[in-house]
């Protein structure tokens, strides 16, 4: 029997084997990498007795690789795109309250603060860094505008009715 022949006769045991442990389409994977592997890599075993188990123990080998693929990816925890639920398009009437709310307080407290705590907002909100911040109010340290911007932002949350801890 030449190392072809076996190889054919072999690969039927390799899938059987394969087939009774995985899907069908991933054990006709493994199996042409098996065999793939025995004439790159082992063209020299050409007993029997030697390429079966050799077979089955790199079979093995790959087997636990795709587990571990399987695993590392997600495959095994994953729920069915049917049953989720479908998304809500807009917000519930709760919610959208409760944001009304909020941006009705910020607009309040912004209004009671002092031109200073203002102009330092807006000119955040404008994007300028606090460098650019400390040019454009003209001061000479930067540290008084960090101090500025820590009492502004506590004055508002105190004016939202919050708590600085």
């Amino acid at each position: 029997m030449t190392r072809d022949e076996i190889l054919t006769s072999l690969r039927e045991r390799i899938l059987a084997f394969a087939t009774s442990r995985v899907s069908k389409d991933l054990a006709e994977d493994l199996t042409q990498e098996v065999l793939v592997l025995l004439h790159e890599k082992y063209a020299r075993v050409t007993e029997l007795t030697e390429l079966v188990p050799l077979a089955f123990q790199v079979l093995r080998f790959k087997m636990l690789d795709a587990h571990r693929k399987s695993l590392r990816r997600g495959e095994y925890n994953q729920e069915s795109v049917d049953e989720l639920p479908l998304a809500n398009p807009g917000d519930d009437p709760a919610t959208l309250l409760d944001q009304k709310q909020r941006v009705d307080r910020l607009l309040a407290a912004v209004a009671q603060l002092g031109d200073r705590c203002r102009d330092l907002l807006t000119l955040k909100l404008e994007g300028h860094s606090f460098p650019e911040i400390q040019t454009r109010m003209g001061q000479h340290s930067i540290n008084t505008i960090y101090t500025w911007d820590l009492r502004c932002r506590k004055q508002l949350l105190s004016l939202m009715g919050g708590t600085w801890e």
